[in-house]
Parts: C-alpha cells; sequence; structure tokens
C-alpha cells in the first residue's frame, strides 16, 4: 500500500510539472507573437507615411508651376499637401513609439523570462532528480532486507534440519546454529537500515511535495502573473499610442479645413483678368465699303488733291489687319526672345520681370566684384595674407559678366520702351477700315523687318499676324495706282512742329518709312498719334514714318501748346 501511493504521487507531480512547464513555454511563445504582431503594424504605418509623403512629394508645385500660388484654390490644395506631409508624419511617430515602448521593451522582457523559466525548472528536476535518487535508495534498502530475511530462514531452517539428524557430528550443529543467528543479525541490522531510510525518504518526499516544488510552483506562477500583466500593459500602450497623437491629427485636419475656408472665387477671378489682359483696345466699327466710288471718281485736280488729303489724314491706320483681335492666332513655332508673340500688356509684364532678373543678377555680380575689391586692398596692406594679383581674373571675368548683363538689360529695356511706346491710348479708339477701302486711300503699312513685335503690330498698336499673299496682292495694284499721287511736286508740304534725334538705328524696308541712323537729328512733322509711330522729315525730299520708341522727340513750345 505505501508503496504504490508514494509512485501515484511521484507519477501525478510528474505530469504536472511536465504541463506547467507547456504552459509556460506556450506563454513566452505568445509574447513573441504578439511582439511580431506589433512589428508587423509598425511597418504597416512606416509603409503608410511613406506612400503619404510620395503622393505629397508628387503633387507639389513644379518650377514652372510657380504661377499658380497666386490663386487662392491653389495655394489651399500647396497647404493641404504640407498639412497631409504632417499627417504622414505622425504615422512615423506611431511606428518609432511602438518601436521603442512595445517591441524594443517586450523583446528584451521575453530574453528576462525565458531565463527566469530555465532556473526554476532547472531548480524543479533537480528537487525530483534528489527524490528519485532516495527513492531508488529505499528500494535498494527494502530488497536487501527483503534477501536478508529469506537468508535467514534458510539458515534456520537448515539449523533445525541438521539438529534433527542423529548423523550430523556436534560440530556441524553448532556451525549451523551460528550461521543461522548470523543470517538473523544480517536481516535485523537490514531492517534498521531500511526503516531507517524509511523514515528519512518519507521525511524528504514530504519536504519536496510540501517545501520545495510548492515553492518552485509559486515563482513559476508568479512569473506566469508578471507576463501576464506585462501583456496588458503593452495592449495598453498599443491604444495609447495612437491616442497620443490624435491631437496633431486633428490640427492636421484642422488645417486643412481652414485653408479650403480661405479660397475666395472673386480674388482668383481678379487674377485671370490681371494675368490675361492683353492690353489691346477694341476694334472700332466697321466701316462701309462702296465699291461704287472708284467709278464716280474723276480724274480733275480737286480729285486728286481730295485723295492725297485723305491718304494723308489715315495714312497712320494704312497697316491695320483685317483680323479682329479676339480671333487671334498664336504662333506655333518657338516663343521669340523678345515676347513678341505676346499681346501687348503680356509682354510688357514679361519684359518688365526679364529686366528685375536681370538687374538681380547684375546686382550679385556687383556684391562680389566689391567683395573681392576688399580683399585685393588687405591683401596690399597685408602681402603675407595673399598675392593681391591673384585676385585680378576673377574680377576681369566679374566685370565681363556685368558688361554682358548689362547689354542684354539694355537691349531688353529697349523692346519695354517700343511695348510702351505702342500701347493703345483709350482716349483715342482705334477706327477699323476695311481691307479694300484702306488700299483705295492709303500707301502701305509703315513696317519694319526687325525682330520683334513691329512684324506683328500696325502702327495703331493692333496685335495681327503676318498680311496674307491674298492680301498683300490686293493692295500692291492699287499702291501702283495711287502711287504717282505722292510724287507730286506740287503737294504742299506739312509744316515741321519739332526735331527729333534717332536713339537706335531703323532700317525702314517698307513703304511709308524711312531708313535712320544712331544719332541723326530729324524733323518732327507729325507726333504719334498714340498709334507709335511719329512722322519725320530730312530733307523736302525724304519723309516718313519711324517708331517712337527708337526716337527722341523735342516739340516746338507753339506745338505742345496746340
Amino acid at each position: 500500500m505505501v508503496e504504490e501511493k508514494m509512485g501515484g504521487c511521484w507519477s501525478q507531480t510528474k505530469d504536472q510539472f511536465d504541463n506547467l512547464e507547456k504552459h509556460t513555454q506556450w506563454g513566452i511563445d505568445f509574447v513573441e507573437k504578439y511582439t511580431k504582431f506589433v512589428k508587423e503594424r509598425s511597418e504597416i504605418e512606416l509603409n503608410y507615411a511613406r506612400q503619404i509623403r510620395n503622393l505629397s512629394k508628387k503633387y507639389q508645385p513644379k518650377k514652372k508651376e510657380e504661377d499658380e500660388n497666386k490663386y487662392t484654390w491653389c495655394r489651399a490644395f500647396y497647404s493641404t499637401l504640407n498639412e497631409l506631409n504632417d499627417y504622414a508624419g505622425q504615422h512615423e511617430v506611431i511606428a518609432e513609439n511602438m518601436t521603442s515602448q512595445i517591441i524594443a521593451d517586450l523583446t528584451r522582457y521575453a530574453q528576462d523570462v525565458k531565463t527566469e523559466r530555465k532556473s526554476h525548472f532547472h531548480d524543479g528536476r533537480k528537487a525530483q532528480q534528489q527524490v528519485e535518487a532516495s527513492w531508488k535508495q529505499l528500494e535498494s534498502c527494502k530488497r536487501k532486507f527483503e534477501r536478508d530475511c529469506k537468508e535467514a530462514d534458510r539458515a534456520q531452517q537448515h539449523f533445525e534440519k541438521m539438529d534433527a539428524d542423529i548423523n550430523v557430528t556436534k560440530a556441524d550443529v553448532e556451525k549451523a546454529r551460528q550461521q543461522a543467528q548470523m543470517r538473523h543479525q544480517m536481516a535485523s541490522d537490514s531492517k534498521n537500515e531500511y526503516s531507517s531510510y524509511l523514515q528519512k525518504f518519507n521525511q524528504e518526499q514530504n519536504e519536496h511535495y510540501f517545501t520545495i516544488i510548492p515553492n518552485i510552483f509559486q515563482k513559476i506562477q508568479a512569473m506566469e502573473e508578471k507576463r501576464i500583466e506585462r501583456m496588458g500593459e503593452s495592449l495598453k500602450t498599443f491604444a495609447e499610442v495612437d491616442r497620443q497623437i490624435l491631437p496633431i491629427i486633428g490640427k492636421c485636419l484642422d488645417g486643412m479645413t481652414q485653408v479650403a475656408e480661405s479660397i475666395e472665387p472673386k480674388n482668383d477671378s481678379s487674377q485671370v483678368i490681371e494675368s490675361y489682359k492683353s492690353g489691346f483696345e477694341p476694334p472700332g466699327d466697321v466701316e462701309f465699303e462702296d465699291y461704287g466710288q472708284a467709278m464716280k471718281r474723276t480724274v480733275s485736280e480737286t480729285s486728286l488733291n481730295n485723295s492725297r488729303s485723305d491718304n494723308k489724314a489715315e495714312r497712320p491706320s494704312k497697316g491695320k489687319s483685317k483680323t479682329l483681335w479676339p480671333f487671334i492666332k498664336k504662333n506655333k513655332g518657338s516663343n521669340p526672345e523678345d515676347f513678341s508673340h505676346l499681346p501687348p500688356e503680356q509682354r510688357r509684364k514679361k519684359l518688365q520681370a526679364k529686366i528685375d532678373d536681370i538687374n538681380k543678377d547684375i546686382q550679385k555680380e556687383m556684391d562680389q566684384r566689391d567683395a573681392l575689391t576688399k580683399m585685393k586692398e588687405v591683401y596690399i596692406k597685408n602681402p603675407q595674407m595673399g598675392d593681391p594679383n591673384s585676385v585680378d581674373p576673377r574680377l576681369g571675368e566679374i566685370a565681363n559678366n556685368i558688361e554682358k548683363l548689362q547689354a542684354e538689360a539694355q537691349k531688353f529695356e529697349g523692346w519695354l520702351a517700343e511695348v510702351e511706346g505702342r500701347m493703345p491710348v483709350k482716349s483715342d479708339p482705334p477706327r477699323r477700315t476695311s481691307v479694300l477701302y484702306e488700299t483705295q486711300n492709303n500707301t502701305p503699312p509703315p513696317t519694319n523687318n526687325n525682330n520683334c513685335a513691329q512684324d506683328r503690330e500696325s502702327p495703331d498698336g493692333s496685335y495681327t499676324e503676318e498680311q496674307s499673299s491674298e492680301v498683300q496682292s490686293k493692295v500692291q495694284p492699287e499702291t501702283a495706282e495711287s502711287g504717282d499721287e505722292f510724287d507730286d511736286p506740287d503737294e504742299e508740304m506739312l509744316p515741321t512742329i519739332g526735331t527729333c534725334k534717332a536713339i537706335y538705328p531703323f532700317e525702314g524696308h517698307n513703304e511709308g518709312t524711312i531708313a535712320v541712323t544712331e544719332g541723326e537729328l530729324l524733323y518732327v512733322i507729325e507726333e504719334d498719334k498714340g498709334d507709335g509711330w511719329t512722322r519725320v522729315r530730312r530733307n523736302e525730299e525724304e519723309e516718313g514714318y519711324v517708331p517712337t520708341s527708337y526716337v527722341e522727340v523735342f516739340l516746338d513750345s507753339n506745338a505742345k501748346d496746340s
């Protein structure tokens, strides 16, 4: 009964010990599983933040789109992109906090729990081994006691048999008796030893099951409860990490709402007007084309004089095109350097912006020149600091750069002056006539072949394309017929109203214009009427139109008063 009871208790304890070992290992595996889960969530947050940042960067304005910032709806969108970038940063914060507060902490804790668990179960196995060793020793004592008892019984039976046999000598009987006594003594000693060790084993067994093992199990239980508590803290931190960034995300969303509410449709509409304002005046009424007038004309002196006077009065508008200004075709080729493909107002803005950029570059070069000049002065005063001549190459290079930039600025300023001189005057609206009427009463348009807006603008500032061959073919015959009228030596010459000085050379290839050289002095016989052209005279035989922006006009006092 005792043996069966002891064996049952050991077997039961052994099974529970193994179950606890499996359970604690499963708990540690669960911690590592949760750590892996948080790590994957952190990677998702990082990837999401990276994708949001890439999306924001993809739709950021390019350098060529910087003009869009003048519209409130564009600024609102770009501000939303910036807020979205900050929003992505908060998801990066989530990933960083999860890595530092959960993943790293649980990874260290899992290693510590493994070490602690290993120590506890090592102590448990050691205690089990000691109990098993004591049990084996007890079994050995029990078998020895059993064997000695059997030997004593056999020795006693042999003695009794020898003593009853009359044929056995007395010496043999005495020897058998002593052998029996010795066996009985050995059995008695084995009994005492077995009894003593049994008592010791029971004491060790009680200590094992009621003291040592419970203490070990209590430590394992405390370890397991701490692990469960740590899991709860990690789950709470998992939620708090998200909660901490909610206020900042709320600010990002509030920022998006505010910029959306700051959009001003009327202001954006005004910006469109400012951006695309052409500077053209609306065309005047189209006059009636009287095709019967040619039939009524006579060759009388009066009609010739009337034609000449009409021609003189209408000459500034002879270059008008019949293309209405709202339907001007844009140049599909490469844009010219002087922006002559643009309407006057837009061209003026572009030229002014270009001049401002060149002036900034000139200022930078001048600042560098001043700095190098000061450095050279320092080197001259203190030769040990450097060679003054080493600065000269760079100063020469800067001087060349400044000269080139100033020449370029002067070029663009000339174009700007030309545009500002050609801008239509609102008080003098243009008068539009048909091509046929113009060719009958006017001379050919005064244009030049310079690479600027003169190839596209008529003297009244209207923006036109080059005349088609069809229109030119209509104009040429009429011009040939009426050309003799302007060569009449009896034609009355217009009085001079001032003088002018040419500040730019003008070739004047087209009929109606006159070529001038830079610095040449001329007489002014008809001032600019707002179309960008001034009528001048060199002598009694040479007169014509020149661009107003190419000359400096000095009107007489009487002309100014009139």
